[in-house]
């Protein structure tokens, strides 16, 4: 893309009502735009990103021989009814409406119900099982606050995914390979090493749950961890008996703010029981199915990124989620020579399929590197008069800052490292 054709624009300043640091960047760099509190759009730039996240996501959960859909978000009031969900006193981050034809709506906050009943379709015995699904879907919750940018919204991208089996043992394994699926997705994204599989509170969906959390400084929960067995607790299931169970010493816990990117739930058969969710087992039996539960914030991720990896100038992506590989910055100043060697770098780059944001607009070339660093693409190529009579480019590195001078024959290769 040539960033001449990008029709969103750097921004000095954030809105005055946005207190997060993520989404102050993320505006100002033009890759999203605020709708209102918690509610966000995702513009060209920021779309990259998402679909960066969720493709890597996506990998990981085909890794683990589950297979992706997409579910209506509109949900009905009578299944919900069924499981004891459907009133604002058990989960109180409904969006609900009337219906013109009679009746009250739900607007998806999660789809446990929904893929449950949607099952009894599929789900008749235990030949059929174990089945996994996923999807990437727009949640909507009616959340209180809103004040943390996209790491908190009220209408968010999400991934979740629901594992089906016939009995505990199939169920428990399928389980616990959600949790190195889950730590791949976090290494791959930079964060592998100060994310945290945590013991929590279930809430709403059940009485204990596994969350994932990731240290960072304007994270929401409160968790101590134990950095030696890479194991943690939230804050809010601290106890004694936590500690027995976990074979954990408090004396050995850290006490950090954390974000959490991800959960999973086992429901055991008490969710399948509600919704009548039944399988013929090797008896002839109606037994109910073992049901699990797996959330990725998708959008989340995204601003916790922001957070973790930016600095004084702007953000700095990891390389596996760069809206862009490289960031060719021209620096012509009216030089149609150097104009005429950027577009040839620029068409070479293309033609060997390496991601590229071309800087070819005609403003001053400090404002090109100060939106550079601000955007925050892993790597940038600087074509310049002095550049080029050296016989090469800059290459520079967002992340470290350290550039180097390399020759037009060997930039192919210093960019497919």
């Amino acid at each position: 893309m040539r960033q001449s054709h990008l029709f969103t624009k750097t921004r000095k300043t954030a809105p005055k009502d946005e207190v997060a640091k993520n989404a102050q960047l993320l505006i100002r760099a033009g890759f999203i735009h605020k709708e209102m509190a918690g509610v966000y759009s995702y513009l060209p730039l920021g779309l990259r990103v998402v679909e960066k996240i969720k493709q890597i996501v996506r990998e990981e959960m085909n890794a683990i021989a589950s297979q992706e859909l997409i579910m209506t978000a509109l949900q009905k009031k009578e299944l919900w009814e069924r499981t004891d969900r459907w009133s604002d006193e058990v989960v109180d981050v409904w969006f609900k409406s009337e219906l013109k034809a009679g009746g009250e709506v739900g607007f998806g906050w999660s789809h446990e119900e929904p893929i449950g009943e949607m099952m009894k379709n599929f789900i008749t015995s235990y030949r059929d099982l174990p089945i996994s699904v996923y999807q990437f879907q727009t949640k909507l919750r009616n959340e209180l606050r809103a004040k943390s940018g996209i790491m908190r919204g009220r209408e968010f991208v999400m991934k979740d995914m629901y594992s089906f089996a016939a009995d505990e043992k199939s169920h428990l394994a399928y389980y616990e390979s959600a949790k190195p699926a889950y730590m791949n997705v976090f290494k791959r994204l930079g964060i592998g090493d100060d994310t945290y599989i945590t013991f929590a509170a279930g809430g709403a969906f059940t009485k204990f749950s596994h969350e994932f959390q990731t240290v960072c400084e304007t994270g929401e929960d409160v968790t101590y961890i134990d950095r030696k067995k890479k194991i943690a607790i939230n804050e809010e299931v601290l106890n004694d008996e936590t500690l027995s169970n976990l074979g954990l010493k408090h004396d050995d816990l850290e006490k950090v703010s954390t974000a959490e990117v991800g959960n999973i739930f086992n429901f055991g058969q008490q969710k399948a029981e509600d919704l009548g969710l039944l399988a013929k087992d090797k008896d002839g039996k109606d037994t109910p199915v073992w049901m699990g539960s797996y959330g990725i914030g998708i959008t989340r991720l995204m601003g916790v990124l922001v957070e973790k990896f930016s600095d004084d100038k702007g953000i700095v992506w990891p390389k596996s989620v760069s809206p862009f590989a490289v960031h060719l910055v021209s620096i012509a100043a009216g030089n149609s020579d150097i104009e005429k060697e950027a577009d040839r770098v620029y068409d070479l780059l293309r033609e060997n399929n390496i991601e590229v944001l071309y800087d070819d607009r005609d403003v001053r070339a400090g404002e090109k590197f100060a939106d550079s660093d601000l955007i925050g693409i892993s790597t940038r190529l600087v074509v310049s008069e002095k550049t080029i009579s050296a016989g090469g480019y800059e290459l520079a590195d967002r992340a470290t800052g350290k550039a180097k001078f390399v020759s037009e024959s060997s930039l192919l290769n210093e960019l497919r490292k």
